[in-house]
């Protein structure tokens, strides 16, 4: 490969990843150091302030299984650019983020769907290691995942991008409409004026 060639992205489950390759990822943005993918996990009466940023973390490894290649569950996909880990998602079933409804508000009307149904898997968060940005690593995950799901037998895949990007920063976690589009979803419903749903049945 030559110096002017892109380096081949790939993505693996991160429990084919190492610890380390997760937390240079996670640790290279303030927002993701603090939260370590727990903010839709957090327990009923559990806070961000309730629950330091170490034990955080220490969920995070105990969910996704990072170093155990036989792991039976896991909780995202680790990218790389070349070598260099370079980004992460969040991917599960949608039954398993207790605070999904809560923090997303997405309605359930008119969606003849079960939101407990363990087919239906959500991706809930982006991060791009800092210096990795405007190279397309969130638009790979999404589609890598979107794979992963189905061989893991979902029926379906989906995420929760805001409409703008006129937000916070931190905001974007969740991924762009045209993102998600780009990696082959559809938009399903807009909930509210900054919130959609994008999604892809199997």
């Amino acid at each position: 490969m030559s110096p002017s060639e892109p380096s081949p992205f790939t993505a693996v489950p991160a429990n084919e990843a190492g610890w380390a390759d997760l937390r240079t990822v996670l640790g290279s943005r303030a927002s993701s150091s603090r939260c370590w993918c727990q903010r839709y996990k957090l327990r009923p009466r559990e806070s961000f302030g309730s629950v330091p940023a170490e034990d955080r973390a220490e969920r995070l490894l105990d969910e996704s299984g990072c170093g155990v290649p036989d792991a039976e569950r896991t909780t995202g996909l680790v990218g790389y650019l070349g070598a260099e880990p370079a980004g992460w998602c969040a991917l599960q079933p949608r039954a398993d983020y207790a605070g999904l409804r809560r923090v997303f508000r997405v309605p359930w009307e008119g969606r003849d769907e079960d939101p407990a149904d363990r087919g239906v898997w959500a991706l809930t968060c982006f991060v791009t290691r800092a210096g990795f940005g405007r190279r397309g690593v969130a638009t790979a995950l999404a589609r890598a995942a979107a794979g992963v799901a189905r061989e893991r037998g979902a029926r379906a895949v989906e995420g929760y991008p805001i409409t703008t990007t006129r937000v916070i920063a931190e905001e974007l976690h969740v991924g762009t409409v045209g993102m998600f589009a780009a990696a082959g979803f559809t938009e399903v419903s807009r909930p509210t004026p900054r919130r959609a749903v994008m999604r892809i049945d199997f």
